[in-house]
């Protein structure tokens, strides 16, 4: 049994290591009310090439309403998507330093409270929502830098998957920020649909 603790005591460090919950929260109640009236104003883009993926920016570069359409809403990432084991990048480079404004359209909501306060603390670029629909994947991939994670919509089987780890994160207003760094993935495995706020962040260090 001592063992047996001491195994899942390393697993549940390494787990940390990756997934930092931070000390910030926010109340779910109005997340999820500023989730649906931001879904009444624009609906999820699902013309990203992604299947049973979406997103709907929430800041972008002033005055640039191009700058959150078509590849810039997704961003370069780097992937192993064949046998051969070769890293390969898909899509364009963002300077996500430039993503600064808050999109007007939705700044009577909850989320631009959220975002004025992340932005107080955290070096931010894009900030979206991100939709994964029920039992769906997405590749095994890396990003540029961390993200910052609040889930509104989700549940126990919508699962993130860093190298071999795996964690839950659930819609509590719990902050987490993610060490995409490294590789991951993240899948529903839920009859529900996902949908996590999930930010780009500049000056946040993993170990």
């Amino acid at each position: 049994m001592n063992n047996l603790n001491h195994i899942n005591k390393n697993l549940n460090q390494v787990i940390a290591n990756d997934f930092h919950k931070q000390e910030l929260k926010f109340d779910i109640i109005k997340l999820r009310e500023a989730c649906n009236q931001v879904l009444k104003i624009k609906g999820f883009d699902t013309s990203l090439g992604i299947p049973h993926f979406a997103a709907i920016p929430l800041n972008q570069i002033p005055g640039d309403p191009d700058s959150i359409k078509g590849s810039r809403v997704r961003g370069v990432y780097w992937t192993k998507p064949d046998s051969s084991g070769k890293e390969v990048s898909r899509d364009i480079k963002i300077d996500e330093s430039k993503y600064t404004e808050f999109v007007k359209d939705f700044s009577h909501t909850y989320f631009k409270d959220v975002y004025d306060q992340l932005s107080k603390k955290y070096k931010l670029g894009r900030v979206r929502l991100l939709l994964k629909e029920p039992r769906s994947t997405l590749s095994w991939h890396r990003d540029p830098e961390p993200r910052l994670h609040i889930p509104i919509y989700t549940n126990p089987g919508a699962i993130m998957v860093i190298d071999k780890y795996a964690q839950h994160m659930p819609a509590d207003g719990s902050v987490w920020i993610t060490n995409n760094l490294k590789y991951h993935n993240a899948f529903n495995g839920g009859e529900e649909n996902r949908v996590h706020l999930v930010a780009c962040v500049l000056d946040y260090k993993f170990n």
